[in-house]
C-alpha cells in the first residue's frame, strides 16, 4: 500500500504525488471532511448566531454559507488533486518560490495555534466529562492544575502517536470505517434529544423567534463561511492523494457541507434550549446520554487536531526538506502539547481568527490563477509581484469591509475581488492542465 512516508524526492511537499500512489476515493474524501467538519468549536460558533439573528435567518445563513464555503473548499481540493501538489506547492506555484515562504510560515503559525486550541478543547471536555461521571465538585482536583496537566498530556500523547503513523492508513482504516459511524450516531442522538426539548418548550415560538439585532444575514453567512474557509490552507494536503478530481470535489463538498450544516444547526438548537450563558459542553452533558455522545465527539475532535498537525508537518517539510513529514509531525505535536500547557489559548482565539483572515484573499488569488484550468509558471520565479500585490489588496479589502460594511460580510466580497483580478491578470504564457485523473 502506498504511504505518505515512503521513499520520495527530497521535497515531497513541492513534488506532485504520482498517479499510481493515489488511494483516496469518493467515500474517503467524504468521510474525512465530514469528520473534520464536526466539532465542538463549530457548534460553539453556531451558538453565536442566536439571538443576534432570528431562527429562520440563522437557518438560511447556515445552509447557504455552508454550501458556498464547502464549495470553495471542494474547488481547492479539486485543484490539489489535479496538480498533485500540497498546499505549500500551490502557494509556490502561484506566488513564486521565494515569496511563498511568507504564506507558508503564516500557515505554520496558525496551525500551531489551532492544534494547540484543539488540545485545550479536548482537555476541557475531558475534565468536564470526568467531573460529571465521577460526581466531582467544580473547583476540585479535576478542575485544578493536576487534572488539566494529565488531560493535556493524554491527548498530546495520542496526537504524537498518530503522527508517528501513516496519514493514508488513518483516513482509510480508522476514519472511514470506525470514527464516521460513531460521530454520526452521536450527532443523531444529540439532535433527537434537543429537538424533543425544543418541541416541549414550543417549537413554533423557536421557529418564529425574531433576531435581537447586532448581526445581519450577510454577516451571519460570513460567520458560517469562516469554518470551511479556515480549512482552505490544508485541503490540498489530503486532496493530492485523490484518484480522480471529480470524486475529490464531490466527496469534499458533500462531506464538509453536511457536517457544517448539522453542527451549526445543532449549536443553535442547544443554545435555544438552555439558560443564557450556559457553557456548551455543560449543556451537552445535560442531555440524556450526553456523556457518551460528548465523549464520541471529543474523540472525533482528535481528527481536527491531527488534520492541523499533519498539514503543519507538510508545510514545515516544504521549508526544511531534510525533516521528513513524520519527523516534522512528531516535533509539531510535541510543541503544541507544550503550548497547550502554558498558553492562555482562549485569549488568543481572536488573534487566530484574525490570522486566518489572510487566507481568504490568498486562496482567492490561487483559485483565480490556477482554478480555472490554467497553470501559471510562478514556481520558476522568486516572486510573482502581481499575485503578491493582489493578496495584499485582498487583505486590506477584507478588513476595510469588516470595519465599514460589516452588514455585507467580508469573506465573499474579498474572495470575489481577488479571484476576478487574479484571473484577469493571469500570465499569458500560462498553460492548460492535462491531468490524467480528471
Amino acid at each position: 500500500m502506498a504511504s505518505d512516508h515512503s521513499t520520495a524526492p527530497a521535497n515531497q511537499a513541492l513534488t506532485p504525488v504520482p498517479q499510481g500512489n493515489r488511494v483516496f476515493h469518493f467515500h474517503e474524501h467524504a468521510a474525512l471532511w465530514f469528520s473534520l467538519g464536526t466539532g465542538l468549536l463549530v457548534m460553539q460558533i453556531g451558538a453565536y448566531l442566536v439571538p443576534a439573528v432570528g431562527t429562520r435567518d440563522a437557518l438560511i445563513a447556515i445552509v447557504l454559507g455552508s454550501l458556498i464555503g464547502a464549495g470553495l473548499l471542494a474547488w481547492t481540493a479539486r485543484l490539489g488533486c489535479q496538480t498533485g501538489l500540497s498546499s505549500a506547492g500551490l502557494m509556490h506555484t502561484t506566488y513564486g518560490s521565494a515569496f511563498a515562504r511568507l504564506p507558508v510560515l503564516l500557515n505554520i503559525a496558525q496551525l500551531l495555534g489551532w492544534t494547540t486550541f484543539e488540545l485545550v478543547i479536548m482537555q476541557e471536555g475531558t475534565v468536564a466529562i470526568l467531573r460529571q461521571a465521577l460526581g466531582a465538585e467544580p473547583g476540585g482536583l479535576l478542575d485544578g492544575t493536576s487534572g488539566k496537566l494529565l488531560a493535556t498530556l493524554l491527548w498530546g500523547g495520542v496526537l504524537t502517536a498518530l503522527m508517528a503513523g501513516s496519514m493514508l492508513t488513518l483516513v482509510r482504516r480508522f476514519v472511514s470505517r470506525f470514527a464516521l459511524p460513531l460521530v454520526i450516531a452521536s450527532l443523531v442522538w444529540l439532535t433527537w434529544q434537543f429537538g424533543m426539548r425544543l418541541q416541549a418548550q414550543g417549537f413554533d415560538a423557536f421557529w418564529n423567534r425574531p433576531g435581537a439585532g447586532g448581526m445581519g444575514l450577510f454577516s451571519a453567512m460570513d460567520l458560517v463561511i469562516a469554518m470551511p474557509v479556515s480549512w482552505l490552507p490544508l485541503v490540498a494536503d489530503y486532496a493530492r492523494h485523490g484518484k480522480r478530481a471529480a470524486t475529490t470535489l464531490g466527496g469534499t463538498w458533500l462531506g464538509y457541507a453536511l457536517a457544517n450544516i448539522w453542527c451549526y444547526a445543532l449549536g443553535v438548537m442547544v443554545v435555544s434550549t438552555v439558560e443564557p450563558g450556559t457553557n456548551l459542553v455543560g449543556a451537552l452533558l445535560l442531555a440524556q446520554g450526553g456523556l457518551i455522545a460528548l465523549g464520541l465527539i471529543l474523540l472525533d475532535e482528535m481528527d481536527n487536531a491531527y488534520g492541523d498537525a499533519h498539514s503543519g508537518a507538510v508545510s514545515l517539510h516544504s521549508l526544511r526538506p531534510r525533516w521528513s513529514i513524520r519527523a516534522a509531525g512528531l516535533g509539531f505535536a510535541a510543541v503544541c502539547t507544550a503550548l497547550a500547557l502554558v498558553l492562555p489559548i482562549h485569549t488568543l482565539e481572536p488573534f487566530l481568527l484574525l490570522l486566518s483572515s489572510v487566507f481568504v484573499p490568498l486562496y482567492g488569488v490561487i483559485l483565480g490563477r490556477l482554478g480555472t484550468g490554467a497553470q501559471a509558471t510562478s514556481a520558476q520565479r522568486s516572486v510573482d509581484w502581481s499575485a503578491a500585490a493582489l493578496w495584499v489588496l485582498g487583505i486590506a479589502t477584507y478588513h476595510v469591509l469588516r470595519v465599514y460594511a460589516p452588514e455585507w460580510g467580508s469573506a465573499l466580497p474579498t474572495l470575489a475581488l481577488t479571484f476576478v483580478l487574479a484571473a484577469l491578470s493571469r500570465p499569458r504564457n500560462a498553460t492548460g492542465f492535462t491531468p490524467a485523473n480528471a
